[in-house]
């Protein structure tokens, strides 16, 4: 995969109009993330819709208490591998809310400001593709290029930065996996 200015070349790009401009331009870690909408169920248009304020609050009784958030992320990475971009890594996607993370010795908040947002079709429970493990390693490698403060140390999730209010992507997402695919991509 490429980046050009700050876009992933190969994928399909769906422009999220919940993003803004970073405040210090710093791109430097990832916070993934699960989502499936509605919970449990895989596929189709929710998602997209979510991130893009087009969430029909009618189409699913869950909706009705989504519908009013402005979120987004950077990547969603569905369940057969196919990536779809929201927000251009140069800009800040509204993904990790209250959040703090402790940033080689300093406490950080605002992760937004300075994190990558991918969030993986899945949930909890279910197991993770073999597909998602091969794109988030292949966007991880793009991001490491690109982005000189990056690393593959510098990955984390939404439940270690926001412990008291998520738990994704959860137990089923296979982190020794995960690292080994990154070995394998150099």
């Amino acid at each position: 995969m490429r980046i050009e200015e700050g876009w992933l070349a190969e994928v399909r790009h769906v422009p999220s109009p919940n993003q803004d401009a970073r405040p210090a331009g710093e791109v430097s870690a990832v916070v993934l993330h699960s989502i499936s909408l509605p919970p449990g169920q895989f596929g189709g248009e929710y998602i997209e819709r979510l991130f893009t304020n087009t969430l029909d609050a009618s189409a699913h009784p869950y909706f009705s208490g989504i519908t009013q958030l402005r979120v987004s992320a950077h990547v969603l990475i569905r369940r057969d591998g196919e990536c779809v971009q929201f927000v251009s890594f140069d800009r800040r996607a509204w993904h990790a809310g209250r959040s703090c993370w402790i940033d080689r010795g300093r406490v950080r908040r605002a992760l937004n400001d300075f994190t990558v947002g991918i969030e993986l079709e899945g949930d909890e429970v279910h197991a993770y593709r073999e597909a998602q493990y091969r794109a988030l390693a292949a966007v991880m490698k793009a991001l490491k290029v690109n982005y000189p403060d990056m690393n593959f140390a510098r990955i984390t999730s939404h439940a270690r930065v926001a412990p008291l209010r998520k738990s994704d992507p959860g137990a089923a997402f296979d982190w020794a996996y995960f690292r080994q695919c990154l070995k394998t991509l150099g």
